[in-house]
């Protein structure tokens, strides 16, 4: 399970001692959450998504896309590793050569069993706090993505799409971009 390992508070400095183990390891908060390596599903629909927009970037020059594991450092007590993020041209200053230094554009998390309640829930909240404009999460084994977005009052589900009805993705942060959830899931 993702959940904190102690109840101790660490920092980004904290952080960079942490073993490379083939474990995920964030900071929320503070908290250290472990999360296992992903499974094959999860794997296949990160890389259908990140190449699709990644292929659209080639062309567009909207800004990045970067895959996990990237550390995005929020602040010296959050640290995360979204599965996917998006970060628009304009805010390209963010990227440095060893991690993202702030809030990205659009984060991506794609369940699993082990970061069900974290993904939904505890990262939800920190990715409002920190204003992220958009919020996807997506779940391989139900096919849905649900789409939030950022307003005055916090985080919007706008959308909760499923490969049953037929649904394609898109966003504003990448105008004319779509992708079928057929393509996301197969």
């Amino acid at each position: 399970m993702a959940q904190p390992t102690s109840s101790t508070k660490f920092t980004y400095e904290d952080y960079l001692l942490f073993p490379d183990d083939g474990k995920r390891h964030e900071l929320i908060d503070g908290d250290h959450y472990v999360t296992p390596s992903p499974r094959t599903k999860h794997q296949k629909v990160s890389l259908n998504l990140s190449s699709h927009v990644h292929a659209y970037l080639q062309t567009t020059k909207a800004g990045e896309v970067l895959c996990a594991p990237m550390d995005v450092v929020l602040s010296d007590l959050d640290v995360i590793q979204p599965d996917i993020l998006f970060i628009t041209k304009k805010r390209e200053l963010i990227i440095t050569e060893k991690n993202i230094q702030g809030a990205p554009d659009l984060v991506v998390e794609i369940l699993s069993d082990s970061s069900r309640k974290t993904d939904e829930i505890i990262k939800r909240k920190l990715y409002e706090r920190y204003q992220i404009p958009e919020y996807w999460i997506i779940d391989p084994e139900i096919e849905t993505v649900k789409i939030y977005r950022l307003s005055d009052q916090g985080y919007t589900r706008t959308a909760e799409l499923s490969l049953e009805s037929n649904s394609t993705l898109t966003t504003p942060l990448l105008p004319e971009w779509e992708l079928p959830l057929q393509q996301l899931f197969e």
